[in-house]
């Protein structure tokens, strides 16, 4: 969900005249509480907060948790002292991905010209779609319904003539509603905006721009280049003054390039013993293998990162001769970084493991491994036995392998 910061002057009717705004940028409403919410019926209408225990973060919360402050990206344990009668669920990840999928069907269906950027939110380019389906918010409201009757979620959309405007409409529309900022409308619409709104003006640089008193979007347009260059760097002033005037060039890209997929957990309780650290990393590489191989490409780079008792996070990571969707590939490599990392004789609180550097596997020669090359190539083949099983029966039929005495992996294991 969005917490980038509104105006209640943005909402308002900007106008009717949609010639030039064939962008549309599609946000689900609270996508993951949405989906339990369709899964288990008898919570609608209560504070409900998706995540795991307290050491974890909100993933998403119902706007019923909303209005006590709860927010995604929040520490469970705050989430949980500011709403405490929240019902809290556990997430489900497979779920929320087939619906995602579902959802992204609908909108490839309107047009080709669809870029996912993220598992609920995309942008379409409906310029070629006119003709056949009609002005863009009739195209809008069309997805909103086949949304809505066929997976029981809904979405928000906003129409606008740049990604960046039409970003902002679908904030300004939440929830479960549409904005159109015409053409002409753009820079009165941004305008009534804080500066927080602009993309690239994270906390630092709007307390930078606050100590020189801009604290607007429209302060922003109204200074010259120069200056603002001046507050907060050359390339970041010229940016900001771009978007401040409503130009963004930036075509919709079909398709969707992931640049890294991993996966990472807080344990319940800070762990000393670096075997459990490591039994989770294994755990945690398998999770990304599967992923790679679900999303047909491999990764060159394998990292992990390390966050211990005091809060402090330790990253490393290790570029490999050939790239791999491998698991055992990814965790023998996330084993060795993990030997590398000070912990300064702390325990552990976080430990991640990520695959970067991604390419199609189709694209990609595939080199045989030295355990293959010596024992065959079994080892890809089983896990991808392992994904079907999971796929058929539920990622619990099977659990990941254990890290046994030594440096082999044991057999995994059905539960």
């Amino acid at each position: 969900m969005s917490r980038a910061p509104r105006s209640a002057a943005a909402r308002r009717n900007w106008g009717d005249d949609e010639s030039g705004t064939s962008i549309l940028h599609v946000d689900m409403d609270a996508f993951y509480a949405s989906v339990e919410l369709v899964r288990r019926p008898a919570l609608r209408g209560l504070p409900v907060v998706v995540g795991g225990g307290q050491r974890s973060v909100v993933l998403a919360a119902t706007y019923e948790a909303r209005a006590f402050g709860v927010n995604s990206a929040m520490p469970m344990a705050q989430a949980l002292r500011a709403c405490p009668q929240a019902v809290v669920v556990a997430p489900d990840h497979h779920a929320y991905h087939a619906v995602s999928q579902g959802v992204m069907d609908v909108l490839r269906s309107v047009t080709a010209v669809v870029e996912q950027v993220s598992i609920d939110e995309a942008f379409l380019d409906v310029a070629g779609a006119r003709r056949r389906m009609g002005p863009p918010t009739t195209i809008a409201e069309h997805i909103r319904t086949q949304v809505r009757q066929r997976f029981s979620v809904t979405c928000s959309v906003g129409v606008a003539a740049t990604k960046f405007v039409a970003k902002l409409c679908s904030e300004h529309a939440k929830p479960d509603g549409m904005l159109l900022v015409p053409k002409e409308a753009t820079v009165a619409f941004l305008r009534t905006l804080p500066v927080g709104a602009l993309w690239g003006v994270g906390e630092r640089t709007e307390q930078a721009l606050a100590r020189w008193g801009v604290r607007t979007v429209a302060e922003i347009a109204d200074l010259d280049v120069a200056t603002l260059q001046q507050m907060v760097g050359k390339a970041h002033g010229a940016h900001l003054h771009d978007l401040a005037w409503g130009r963004d060039p930036r075509p919709v890209h079909p398709g969707h390039e992931e640049k890294s997929i991993g996966a990472e957990t807080t344990f319940e309780a800070d762990v000393a013993d670096l075997a459990v650290v490591e039994a989770k990393a294994l755990e945690l590489a398998d999770t990304c293998a599967a992923r790679l191989r679900r999303a047909g490409v491999v990764g060159r780079t394998v990292s992990v990162k390390v966050r211990t008792s005091d809060f402090r996070t330790l990253s490393r990571s290790h570029t490999l001769v050939s790239p791999t969707d491998v698991g055992r590939e990814v965790f023998l490599v996330a084993r060795r970084l993990l030997a590398g990392v000070d912990l300064r004789g702390l325990p552990v609180r976080l430990i991640g493991v990520r695959v970067e550097a991604l390419s199609r596997a189709q694209d990609v020669p595939r080199q045989p491994t030295l355990d293959e090359a010596v024992d065959g190539p079994g080892r890809r083949e089983a896990e991808v036995a392992v994904d079907e099983v999971r796929a058929r029966f539920g990622r619990q039929a099977i659990g990941p392998a254990t890290t046994a005495p030594g440096s082999r992996l044991s057999v995994s294991h059905v539960r």
